[in-house]
């Protein structure tokens, strides 16, 4: 539970959600990429101040493509049955 409630705070710390991603220290940029909040945030703020069309976001629309197969694909290779 703890590493879950570390992992959600620390994704939304470093999405750009509270602050600006280009406000963070250049080494917290990069892991920044790893972090799948960060390309939902940027649809979002496109979408809602912007009025940003599908061509404009569709790095981030990318980048949110890729990471869903390779979660998913971790996550069934995780997953043990366990029996009693």
């Amino acid at each position: 539970m703890f590493l879950a409630f570390f992992t959600t705070i620390f994704a939304m710390l470093t999405s750009g959600f509270f602050t600006p991603i280009s406000n963070m220290p250049q080494w917290l940029q990069y892991i920044t990429y790893l972090n799948p909040m960060r390309y939902f945030m940027s649809i979002t703020r496109g979408i809602m101040m912007k009025g940003a069309g599908f061509t404009d976001l569709l790095a981030d629309i990318t980048a949110l493509a890729i990471f869903g197969p390779v979660v998913f694909t971790l996550a069934v290779l995780r997953f043990k049955k366990r029996t009693k």
